[in-house]
């Protein structure tokens, strides 16, 4: 369960530049149809890569992971998983998951109490 939330978040990470949206790149994909026919074969072999590219992208965003289902199924296990491998508040952070979600599982900077956020005092 660990590794599929953490995969799943590397996965997700934002990339440099604009963010990549399904209607981002369907719309390239349809400027990349109306121009492929008729284009000289080396910008039609460049403009074919491209296509496969962004199609490519356009199924690992709709096909991707549901980060919120895992989130959920992460903060059930992590604190556990922390006690047994030893893993720190900084070591997490530091691969993505969010203050929030660890304080969810109820994993704090050292020095910070523990406490359930389920059952505040």
């Amino acid at each position: 369960m660990v590794r599929k939330y953490l995969e799943a978040l590397e996965l997700s990470k934002p990339r440099r530049g604009r963010k990549r949206t399904i209607e981002s790149i369907t719309k390239q994909l349809n400027a990349i149809d109306n121009t492929i026919k008729g284009t000289h074969p080396l910008n039609r072999l460049h403009l074919t890569q491209k296509k496969i590219e962004l199609t490519q992208e356009l199924e690992r965003i709709k096909n991707g992971p549901d980060i919120a289902e895992l989130e959920s199924q992460f903060v059930k296990v992590a604190m556990a998983y922390s006690k047994r491998k030893g893993i720190s508040f900084p070591a997490w952070k530091e691969l993505g998951v969010t203050p929030e979600v660890l304080a969810k599982a109820g994993i704090f900077p050292a020095g910070k109490p523990e406490r359930n956020p389920q059952h505040p005092k």
